[in-house]
């Protein structure tokens, strides 16, 4: 019977215990982890939410950017933190679904590693030039492409990120060639593109829309299903022709495996009222992103679709970092 009892306080007091942690969450610092260099459409979205947070719950969170192979090293990093809810991961479609795949090293994998929270925020990509490219237009830009198969030079932020993968769906699909250049994240190949050290990008409205404004660079098509209210000039690659192009990328927010039912629902809780606030709606909005909530189950159905997208892309282009 002493046994029974002790058996039933311990299940007793963590039942009790759970709604406790989940309440006093967050009592000290949150890290969240970011997989790009500052400056960069997960970056910008990461600091947009981790103000909001900061505001709403009167604790630190603190962005924490650890860039390099394609996200991998913020990724392994983060699938080995504490899961109790104070390390979060701040992730796109290339970290969270195709670096183990492109490095070719089982360091982590989304299913089985992380827990997804919620989406955040959605863009699409647009073709991007720089002035001194002779393209008006994408058919145009296909035109020179195809004069000069292997010349023109396109600036990726990293292998296996959404921008590279568009790249290369691409190329195969309309039988083109370009040279890819990699850099370590949105803002360093966005300079070089700038600097017309590149000659064009695929890159994601929320990064591209300030340099497109100031016509910095120039804006030939874009991935979404429609035209935007960012970018209401430019086509879609649907409009003209190629209803095939179609790529977004996402930003969204997980824990490690592990972390306590309890505390998801919590961090859950507060980032859908962070989404749904106008304020946080018009600083994604200002910059070309939408913000996207979802709830976990959703989100979890919503990455296994574009895993089974692209990873076959990945596969067929043979992309690797070795």
């Amino acid at each position: 019977m002493k046994l029974v009892i002790a058996a039933l306080s311990v299940v007793i007091g963590g039942l009790l215990a759970a709604p406790v942690r989940a309440a006093s969450w967050p009592d000290h610092a949150v890290r969240l982890i970011v997989p790009y260099p500052p400056g960069g459409n997960v970056d910008t979205a990461a600091r947009v939410i981790a103000n909001k947070l900061q505001e709403t719950l009167r604790q630190p969170f603190i962005i924490e950017n650890k860039a390099g192979a394609g996200g991998l090293i913020a990724g392994e990093m983060f699938a080995k933190s504490t899961p109790d809810g104070y390390t979060l991961f701040v992730g796109a479609n290339g970290p969270v679904l195709f670096a183990p795949e492109i490095e070719k090293r089982d360091a982590y994998n989304w299913r089985r590693d992380f827990i997804p929270i919620t989406c955040i925020s959605i863009t699409p990509l647009v073709l991007e030039v720089h002035p001194s490219v002779p393209a008006q237009s994408l058919a145009e830009f296909l035109d020179l492409v195809r004069r000069e198969p292997g010349k023109l030079t396109m600036a990726s932020p990293g292998a296996g990120t959404t921008n590279h993968l568009l790249s290369e769906f691409i190329q195969s699909s309309l039988g083109v060639k370009w040279l890819t250049v990699h850099y370590r994240g949105n803002a360093p190949a966005t300079n070089d593109l700038i600097a017309g050290h590149v000659q064009f990008a695929f890159d994601q409205v929320s990064v591209a829309l300030p340099f497109v404004k100031k016509g910095m660079i120039r804006a030939l098509a874009i991935t979404s299903s429609h035209r935007t209210s960012w970018l209401p000039d430019v086509p879609t690659f649907a409009e003209l022709g190629y209803k095939d192009i179609d790529a977004q990328t996402f930003t969204g927010l997980f824990a490690p495996k592990g972390t306590p039912p309890d505390i998801v629902n919590r961090i859950h809780g507060v980032m859908l009222t962070a989404l749904h606030d106008p304020q946080v709606i018009d600083k994604f909005n200002a910059i070309g992103a939408e913000t996207v909530a979802m709830q976990p189950g959703e989100f979890t159905e919503y990455l296994q679709h574009e895993t089974d997208k692209w990873i076959p892309v990945v596969r067929k282009a043979d992309i690797r970092t070795d």
